[in-house]
């Protein structure tokens, strides 16, 4: 199976989900490090919470993907 070329505009949204994956993986190791735990819990939460809208954020671009 081969995947049609993209327009312009739907390769940006594939890179832009690419990135935001990317900075995810990284946000999620950086959770599991001593640096991490050291935080006040408040900067954990806004982390955890940015962490999780990161999250439905890509499944929405990976909803429009699909529908290209």
């Amino acid at each position: 199976m081969t995947m049609k070329e993209l327009q312009p505009h739907q390769q940006r949204v594939v890179d832009e989900k690419q990135e935001l994956d990317a900075k995810r993986e990284k946000l999620g190791a950086f959770k599991n490090t001593d640096l991490f735990a050291g935080l006040p819990w408040q900067e954990q939460e806004r982390l955890n919470t940015q962490a999780h809208i990161m999250t439905m954020y890509s499944a929405v671009l990976g909803e429009r993907i699909a529908a290209f």
